[in-house]
């Protein structure tokens, strides 16, 4: 599993999800709060260009990462709605489909400390 194909994704999920609150917000203003676009003007540009590069990311690494197809359209789900994308990029680090960090509630093989015979 390539580190930087890991840590590149986990760089553009996050970046997404900033970027969507900054368009929230600036929604937020522009529907609710004023009527100043200026929030929807900056964050707009700024999150198609981001939501673009998680694409092409997820495209990318999900071979050297070798996520199964189930998995990249998840993935690819995550950008649609709001912050899925770090949900995601949580969920996958748990499960062991980036950093290689799989974890399991229940051991697979006995430990040393075990007292199974």
């Amino acid at each position: 599993m390539s580190i930087k194909h890991a840590q590149w994704f986990r760089a553009v999920a996050i970046a997404e999800a900033i970027s969507w609150t900054g368009l929230l917000i600036g929604m937020l203003f522009k529907y609710v709060l004023s009527d100043n676009e200026l929030g929807v003007q900056i964050f707009g540009p700024i999150h198609g260009g981001i939501f673009i590069a998680y694409v092409v990311t997820v495209l990318a690494v999900r071979g050297p990462l070798r996520w199964s197809w189930p998995v990249t359209l998840a993935a690819l789900a995550a950008s649609v709605p709001p912050l899925f994308t770090w949900f995601f990029e949580i969920w996958a680090v748990r499960t062991g489909r980036i950093d290689g960090a799989r974890q399991t509630a229940v051991p697979s093989t006995t430990s040393v400390n075990s007292t199974a015979a």
